[in-house]
């Protein structure tokens, strides 16, 4: 059974409304915090709209590649060999409380890769990112441009054990858990990088910033120049749900950045 989500029709008098039937609760929630914001002049209609269309009609985005091939056995054994290491791993104290590591979840290789902060309580026990109400979040976030967890875009941590109470990452954790995040992104070769939060987008940019002064802007990231955007952790959108449109702003951003460099790899061949 869909959700009814009401969305002020443009240009229409006070007290008139659309109704818009969503599959996904979880997209109805973004699509309704979104109309919140626009009821309180903060953001245009369309961030609602849009995200409310999103399960019947997702927004396409373009492909860098043709159709990922199936990685080979060498690379195959790489990936293996890396989420043995990560489960088994040893090299902070994180390891005397966790449960398991959690390595990432998605195709082996692909253009879109999103990196948030650490594991919490569930991501621990199931050994998968980004599950409960924030996963569920962060998914409907992703579906809005087209993008799915199974198809299309690979989901990771900075942290890939689970810090205790869900505190902030330790300095010597993260300098731990950094190679097995080096060695990922070197096997999946994204061509857009997204940090969910602000321990993720200071870590992997290695500054104190705000992430309101992160957001909004192409950050690149490792030798390769990794374009990088910034936005909200879908668990702070949850707690503060005024702050989806803004989110919505910075997915829209990184949808047009991509379409950027998918343009350039179309007319030059490849990425200066």
């Amino acid at each position: 059974m869909g959700v009814d989500v009401w969305v002020r029709r443009p240009g229409a008098l006070a007290g008139v409304w659309d109704t818009q039937l969503v599959a996904q609760p979880e997209v109805a929630e973004l699509a309704l915090a979104a109309s919140v914001s626009v009821e309180a002049g903060a953001e245009p209609v369309e961030a609602a709209r849009e995200i409310a269309r999103a399960d019947s009609a997702p927004v396409s985005v373009p492909t860098a590649r043709a159709p990922v091939e199936p990685v080979s056995g060498d690379v195959a054994a790489l990936w293996d060999n890396l989420r043995a290491e990560v489960r088994t791993c040893t090299k902070c104290a994180l390891h005397q409380t966790r449960t398991q590591g959690v390595l990432g979840v998605g195709p082996r290789r692909v253009d879109w890769m999103v990196i948030g902060e650490a594991p919490g309580a569930e991501e621990d026990r199931r050994g998968e990112p980004f599950v409960g109400r924030a996963g569920h979040l962060l998914d409907a976030m992703l579906h809005a441009i087209g993008l799915n967890r199974g198809t299309n875009v690979y989901i990771a941590n900075v942290l890939k054990s689970r810090p205790p109470g869900n505190r902030d990452p330790k300095p010597e954790e993260v300098a731990a858990c950094l190679p097995y995040l080096m060695r990922q992104i070197a096997l999946l070769q994204p061509r857009l990088m997204l940090a969910v939060g602000r321990i993720a987008a200071q870590n992997l940019l290695s500054t104190d910033l705000s992430l309101g002064r992160l957001r909004g802007k192409v950050h690149h990231f490792g030798e390769l120049n990794t374009p990088l955007i910034v936005t909200y952790h879908p668990a702070y959108l949850l707690r503060q749900p005024a702050d989806k449109a803004k989110a919505w702003e910075d997915l829209k951003f990184a949808r047009s950045v991509f379409r950027q460099l998918t343009d350039r790899v179309g007319t030059d061949g490849d990425l200066s």
